[in-house]
């Protein structure tokens, strides 16, 4: 198998441990050239990850003849552009969540690689991680009967720059994220409610902002109808006074429990003959299982478990919630 040597577009906070140095632990990939606008923070990045090329433009990465593969790990407002131009060169992209802005960028996303021949893959990386993987296992199993319904509840304070109205994260800027935080953190749970109960078929919700702490909404609420016949709620709150995330799953002989973010919290079961738990430690990389996969499909070997497709499917949702009507999405 060939070395996939890989380049980053936008080597943030997000490239530091959670995927940067997956590329170059994975087995058969290579972290060749990273990019940021400023070049003193590109070239601060490369030296201390030892990467061997570091640029301030995109396009010179993406035309780079050493870089086989692009990861863009920019804010959703770029992933369209930057995904056309990779396409454009013949270079596979792996594009952070959310995929896009919204369902539209999706598919011009999608259909440019497909044209293009090239793969296109997401970074809802859960899709790899052991503990999603094992509750998708037990659902399939019958461990907790035919499933009924999912609640899915999330909230937490806000930060202390956004108490003061002095945040200039992009995740509460509409123009840049597609939404508030919901659309950033939301996506990861309802990426992994479609991995685990199968695509949704029809979503409503509201979106309203309650502190006035931003522009963005900071309170989604949500319903859902999946094409097994699942119901699903959810709640994501961001002006609260605590933090609670928590997901669970409820059947004719059971239910479980387990977090999205709390990747060392433990997963609960409860069946009418026993309860238990089971704790999942997290990888040192938490994109590395799926950076494995991707890299090995490059490779013709096995499949990538998020792609465009996949992807797609969570950006509708999110659109279904916030046009606020019922939308049949499949």
């Amino acid at each position: 198998m060939k070395t996939i040597r890989w380049g980053i577009i936008g080597c943030g906070d997000v490239t530091e441990v959670k995927s940067g140095p997956g590329f170059q632990k994975a087995p058969n990939a290579a972290l060749q050239a990273v990019m940021r606008r400023d070049a003193s923070l590109a070239e601060d990045y490369a030296k201390r990850h030892g990467v061997p090329q570091w640029y301030s433009d995109a396009e010179a990465l993406i035309h780079d003849p050493q870089v086989d593969a692009v990861y863009i790990a920019t804010p959703p407002a770029y992933h369209k552009e930057y995904t056309l131009l990779c396409a454009q060169a013949g270079k596979p992209v792996y594009v952070e969540k959310p995929m896009a802005l919204n369902t539209a960028e999706c598919e011009a996303m999608i259909q440019a690689c497909r044209e293009a021949g090239v793969p296109l893959f997401v970074a809802f990386y859960r899709r790899a991680l052991p503990k999603f993987i094992q509750v998708r296992d037990w659902i399939a199993e019958g461990l907790i009967g035919d499933v009924r319904f999912v609640q899915m509840t999330h909230y937490q304070p806000p930060s202390a720059d956004e108490r003061t109205g002095q945040s200039q994260a992009w995740r509460v800027n509409p123009a840049i994220a597609g939404g508030g935080k919901f659309v950033d953190l939301a996506s990861h749970t309802l990426d992994i409610m479609d991995f685990i109960l199968g695509p949704v078929q029809t979503a409503k919700g509201a979106a309203s902002n309650q502190a006035g702490l931003y522009a963005a909404d900071d309170i989604v609420s949500a319903q859902f109808l999946f094409e097994s016949g699942v119901h699903g709620t959810g709640i994501w709150c961001f002006n609260a006074a605590q933090y609670v995330e928590m997901n669970e799953i409820v059947g004719s002989k059971g239910r479980i429990r387990f977090s999205t973010f709390v990747n060392d919290g433990p997963v609960e079961v409860f069946t009418e003959t026993e309860s238990f738990e089971k704790i999942f430690p997290p990888p040192a990389h938490i994109q590395q299982p799926l950076i494995t996969l991707l890299t090995a499909a490059l490779n013709g070997n096995g499949e990538s478990p998020s792609n465009g497709e996949t992807a797609m499917r969570t950006s509708r949702v999110m659109d279904a919630i916030y046009k606020d009507l019922l939308i049949t999405l499949t």
